[in-house]
């Protein structure tokens, strides 16, 4: 067969030829690239040393882009097709491509991987796709799940094209619904810190003072005198890296199942020049209550922490969320984006989000939540921009950012001290809430330049207080010391509102991931600003007709509502009158192949009889299929709530009730007064594990 496309074959693409490698076919749309005049990406054959890369006579080595296995050269515009084809030319050299970026999008770079996913339609069959893999030199390397015949392929050596060019001409085919190359971009952190120390975390709570408006924080402490957060409701932070040392990370149970994807191992600690912008997001959220240092908005949950890669491609994204569920996460916040300035969502993208949501939680899906940005922009619209520096954007430019109109998601804008709408926050209709942070300029922050391009000047000032969280131990970090006020933007916004549907979780668990957004949103505060932005001159501080702000959502988060608003769910679910509720973190090893088990108590002193009845469980073990796990009522009646069926999963953060395990029904109507145990049993040899937890909430 002949490998080379044959026009005669497949219809020709609307796209004219000379254009197809300029164009990225991206979440249905069309991005224009331009290609970036003084770089691009070599993949080695061997894994060469940074030694070896600075010594190659192509170009300057500038880094390398692990995930995809690149090396980034640099060399003046007038050199650079002449020192790619000298790269090519090398034995050392897989292949070298230029690099790119999206059109006024600016210092938005975008590197090519070898990877494309294309969607068939649902009547096209393998022998089919075989095919057109074939006739575009492609090898199918793996399924998407949850997308119906839909694949991943690499391009092979006998491609006539790069991916770009690739995809053009595969979407021009009517076998084709989707076809995408897998691009990698830089992630942005939405915060960079500016402002003084402040001493107080009044954003959690306050009674008023220097720049604090009456309610400009979450009401956490009436929130508290419910609940504070339990171990099994476990929030993942997804950032560039996280100081486990520091001491309000430390506990019994605190940390679980942490991941470094930039380093590749289980330790995603910063390095000696990072800042931790991860540190000081996961202090807001999880600061462990512990007589020094601050707490966070949920002090008694469980912190799972995912150092992402740095870069925002598919297999990146997918990554992320695939270990967070994988893992047991209850919560995923994310307080970053891709710095561009449009960027929709590839298809992968998309699904893996909608996995996490709708699969994460055996099923209730995880909690996700995403900042809005610091740009003073909306985060689907137009904006007729003048008077940028150097004229950088100019004219009426189209604002997207895909993760945070993902329709599964909950995205987080900021107020300040002043109940005011934050200056740099992004706004819109897809704003779910929003949360107290500080007030600072607009700014984009740009990886490749290194420093920030700020939008049209604000000449009035800037009023409000700035968040104190959790910072490097000593001299590395923000600040010297522990802990930093200089936080800000909607990447301490988004912590906060993830803080609080943690504290949802922990008295309410069986709630859906839905089901917390919707009580979220229905219980925050309606605060008001009447004044125009500094900068836009717009008035977007008020609600329309559903009750929405394009400034502030449905309102600032309120915990205390929230939780009120959970509980009672959880009371009309148990139909009862009252709750009993005891809990046991005392963690115990799991003999190994051992019949007698472990067993682990809960007293109850209340004699009331039993009317509902809800066990949760948190264990780690090797091999969780060689696990049976019992219930031991007072009365020494057994049920058996998980058999011999949970295979290689190493992580259980289960929640059995009368609806999803009717046998709990045969201990409804018995006093609750007594001693409760969980009985655990490992009948095969050699893996191994513990009992983290577990809860037991009788509805009385």
């Amino acid at each position: 067969m002949n490998d080379r496309l044959n026009s005669s074959d497949y219809p020709p693409t609307d796209i004219p030829t000379s254009s197809q490698g300029f164009i990225l076919q991206r979440g249905g749309e069309e991005l224009i690239l331009e290609k970036v005049s003084d770089r691009f990406t070599v993949r080695p054959q061997d894994n060469l040393s940074p030694q070896d890369l600075s010594q190659a006579n192509w170009g300057n080595w500038r880094r390398n882009i692990p995930k995809a296995q690149l090396a980034l050269f640099a060399v003046p515009p007038s050199q650079l097709e002449g020192a790619m084809s000298v790269a090519r030319a090398s034995d050392d050299v897989a292949f070298a491509s230029h690099v790119y970026q999206i059109k006024d999008s600016p210092s938005t770079r975008v590197y090519l991987t070898d990877q494309i996913t294309i969607q068939f339609a649902t009547w096209v069959d393998s022998s089919t796709i075989n095919a057109i893999a074939t006739k575009f030199g492609l090898i199918q390397q793996k399924s998407v799940p949850s997308l119906p015949n839909t694949f991943v392929f690499i391009v092979g050596k006998q491609a006539q094209a790069n991916p770009i060019k690739i995809s053009n001409q595969l979407i021009a085919l009517p076998e084709v619904v989707v076809a995408e190359p897998n691009i990698i971009t830089h992630q942005q952190s939405h915060y960079q810190p500016r402002d003084p120390l402040y001493p107080q975390q009044w954003y959690l709570n306050h009674n008023g003072g220097n720049q604090l408006a009456n309610g400009s924080h979450i009401s956490v402490e009436k929130a508290w005198d419910i609940t504070r957060g339990i171990r099994s409701v476990v929030v993942a932070v997804v950032d560039d890296s996280f100081d486990l040392n520091h001491p309000d990370f430390q506990g019994s149970g605190k940390i679980v199942a942490p991941r470094d994807l930039k380093e590749n191992d289980f330790l995603p600690l910063p390095n000696e020049k990072e800042a931790s912008h991860g540190t000081a997001c996961a202090g807001i959220i999880l600061a462990e209550e512990n007589g020094t240092g601050i707490a966070g908005v949920a002090p008694g949950c469980a912190f799972m922490p995912i150092r992402s890669t740095g870069f925002l491609d598919d297999e990146s994204i997918e990554d992320i969320f695939n270990w967070a569920v994988e893992k047991g996460a209850s919560i995923i916040s994310c307080s970053w984006g891709a710095s561009a300035i449009y960027f929709p969502l590839s298809l992968r993208q998309r699904a893996a989000i909608t996995r996490a949501a709708t699969k994460g939680r055996n099923g209730k899906g995880c909690v996700i939540f995403f900042s809005a940005g610091n740009a003073n922009r909306p985060v689907s619209g137009t904006v007729n921009e003048q008077g940028w520096q150097k004229d950088l954007v100019k004219g009426n430019t189209k604002w997207l950012s895909g993760f945070a109109v993902h329709p599964d998601v909950i995205t987080v804008s900021a107020s300040t001290s002043l109940n005011k709408k934050a200056a740099y926050s992004n706004w819109g209709n897809n704003i779910s809430v929003c949360a107290p942070s500080n007030n600072a300029l607009p700014g984009m922050w740009f990886q490749d330049q290194g420093y920030v391009y700020t939008q049209p000047s604000i000449n009035t000032a800037l009023s409000g207080r700035g968040i104190l969280t959790t910072d490097q131990i000593g001299a590395a970090g923000y600040d010297p010391g522990n802990f930093t006020s200089n936080f800000g933007g909607t990447s301490s916004a988004t912590p906060v509102v993830a803080g609080v549907a943690a504290l949802v979780l922990s008295v309410n668990p069986d709630l859906t991931a839905k089901e917390v957004k919707r009580i979220l949103e229905e219980t925050a505060d309606k605060i008001v600003d009447l004044e125009p932005d500094p900068q836009l001159k717009m008035r977007y501080g008020t609600y329309d007709e559903n009750g929405h702000s394009q400034w502030f959502g449905y309102g600032k988060v309120n915990a205390w509502r929230a939780v009120q608003a959970a509980q009672k769910l959880r009371t009309a679910t148990f139909s009862t009158t009252g709750i009993l509720r005891g809990e046991n973190t005392n963690k115990v090893a799991i003999p190994d192949n051992d019949k007698q088990g472990i067993k682990s108590a809960i007293a109850i002193t209340d004699s009331s009889l039993v009317k509902d009845i809800q066990v949760s469980v948190n264990i780690t073990h090797d091999f969780l299929g060689d696990l049976e796990i019992y219930l031991i009522a007072p009365n020494n009646h057994l049920v058996l709530l998980q058999n011999r069926t949970l295979g290689r999963r190493i992580q259980l953060q289960a929640t059995y009730t009368v609806r999803s395990h009717p046998v709990l029904q045969q201990l409804l109507s018995l006093p609750a007064k007594g001693r409760w145990q969980l009985w655990v049993i490992d009948y095969a040899l050699k893996d191994t594990g513990k009992l983290n937890s577990w809860e037991l909430i009788l509805g009385i």
